[in-house]
């Protein structure tokens, strides 16, 4: 058997004889390797003999980051979701938030928190990673104003081998579960734009909380139906808006008076469809270049809004921030926000960045946009919120004093409402004002009574104007007219004012400087 205690050590002169002899051989061959092979070889040999030394790790991570360039990472926002379900006693730091309208406890990884996930019996770690810095504006020589730039990740740590599975099955069954969880519990948002955010797109939101809907709306039953059947048609067209080379979106001006319930009616169509709404205000746009930013920053399945834009894109005489006007801006420049800029944002390359989009513009004066905002391809469908119908006052009747069309006042209200010009907004307030069904009406017949009075005087004081009767200027008669029925506005853009004033009467003036 072999003992150790059998073994004799070797003397020490031979120890040291061995060890020169090695020193002696391995300073022959780097003399002859420094002689005889070049010095990149020699580069890559030496890394390749670390790279069989060293320990290898079997794992691999994945860096799935919030944002893809300028658009949104579709993995990052799915993984968000998905994560908030496997939550684990083991996380220290959670974010907990809650909406009113939402069924369940919304839950978020803080930074830093770490959990781990299975899927086919493979463990993969998942760490949610947010930094933050400040970061001067391009545009400020004053360094003190600077915005706040955050960058986040998910880091996805998991075997090598299982590199093929992650890719092909474990990420798109996590887009599939995040999108069936934010279906079943979906809660419309109201975006609006975060100035102090808006050079990298950034939007806050809160939940839209608005009850209208197609049912309660006070149009015509007619033109309800046909922007209904408009909608389903156009969500249901996938396929056809890529077979005809054409992005899939759709753009809406809805024109008409104040009052005629166009708010309500986009509201209508987010209820509807379970779009989001996005309320972009151009008078925070500086650039072109931030307008495609916060296009791209919209998520698909949305609605965009701008409203009164014959107030605020009036982009000729628009003025900055600084005193200037648009045309004291070079044509093209990088600093300025211009037409061109915003058709390209509706209908040029730009628009095809995002899928089931619905763009939507409200104006009061359709006469003032510019031919270009409102051809096919960008405002594909014109819709005129004009006065209240007859059939109008119906809808509002049943919602505000839940009564049918069987009263007996209602024969002449329809005899008055037909010749009046009353918007869906005074009809609302006029019902609100009792509780008794039949005192409401009766004030509501006066009011018409009134309006129609009101409208007759004012048609004849113009026609006398034009005749040349009357000792007044027209301009003094439409002004006596407007003080009567209008009621003026006053509506901050930039650092101008416009007024505008609502006309309820055939011959008004709808706004100022209208009639010289």
């Amino acid at each position: 058997m072999f003992s150790f205690t059998n073994m004799q050590m070797p003397p020490p002169t031979s120890i040291f004889s061995a060890y020169a002899s090695m020193t002696a051989t391995i300073m022959l061959l780097r003399t002859m390797a420094n002689e005889f092979i070049p010095h990149p070889i020699r580069g890559y040999l030496f890394k390749a003999f670390r790279y069989f030394i060293k320990p290898h790790s079997t794992d691999l991570t994945l860096i799935v980051e919030e944002s893809n360039g300028i658009a949104r990472n579709q993995v990052y926002d799915a993984a968000q979701t998905y994560l908030s379900t496997k939550v684990s006693p083991d996380n220290e730091r959670l974010k907990v938030s809650k909406s009113p309208k939402e069924k369940k406890l919304t839950i978020r990884l803080e930074k830093g928190e770490k959990l781990v996930d299975s899927f086919n019996g493979v463990f993969f770690k998942w760490r949610f990673i947010c930094t933050e810095s400040d970061k001067n504006s391009p545009n400020d020589n004053n360094n003190n104003n600077s915005t706040r730039s955050e960058k986040k990740c998910f880091e996805l740590s998991f075997n090598k081998k299982h590199k093929q599975m992650v890719l092909e099955c474990y990420l798109p069954f996590i887009l599939e579960k995040a999108k069936d969880m934010k279906d079943e519990e979906r809660v419309l948002k109201m975006h609006t734009l975060n100035t102090s955010y808006h050079h990298n797109g950034k939007w806050d939101s809160i939940n839209l909380e608005h009850p209208s809907t197609f049912d309660t709306l006070a149009m015509e039953s007619e033109l309800k139906k046909e922007v209904i059947e408009d909608l389903d048609r156009f969500v249901k067209r996938k396929e056809f808006y890529k077979r005809v080379g054409r992005a899939w979106k759709r753009g809406y001006l809805l024109y008409g008076p104040p009052g005629t319930g166009k708010s309500s009616l986009i509201a209508a169509m987010a209820n509807y469809l379970k779009f989001d709404i996005y309320d972009l205000q151009l008078v925070n746009i500086v650039r072109d270049s931030d307008l495609r930013n916060l296009l791209l920053a919209t998520a698909n399945r949305s609605i965009l809004v701008i409203e009164d834009i014959d107030c605020t894109v009036d982009l000729p005489n628009r003025r900055h921030g600084d005193g200037r006007k648009q045309s004291d801006v070079q044509v093209g420049s990088p600093n300025s926000l211009t037409l061109s800029g915003l058709l390209n944002f509706i209908d040029g390359l730009w628009s095809s960045c995002g899928d089931e989009r619905i763009i939507i513009f409200t104006t009061n004066h359709k006469e003032r946009l510019d031919p270009a905002l409102l051809r096919p391809g960008r405002m594909d469908k014109h819709i005129n919120m004009s006065y209240c119908s007859y059939e109008g006052f119906k809808v509002l009747a049943s919602n505000y004093l839940e009564i049918s069309s069987d009263h007996h006042l209602f024969g002449e209200i329809k005899g008055l409402i037909e010749n009046t010009q009353i918007t869906p907004a005074e009809v609302a307030e006029e019902l609100m004002k009792d509780d008794d069904t039949d005192t409401t009406l009766e004030g509501f017949m006066k009011l018409l009574k009134r309006k129609k009075m009101e409208g007759d005087v004012c048609e004849n004081d113009t026609q006398d104007n034009v005749n040349g009767k009357g000792n007044k200027s027209k301009r003094h008669k439409v002004s006596n007219c407007k003080i009567k029925r209008g009621v003026g506005i006053g509506k901050r853009i930039g650092a101008g004012t416009q007024r505008r004033t609502r006309s309820f009467g055939r011959g008004c003036l709808v706004m100022d400087g209208m009639l010289k």
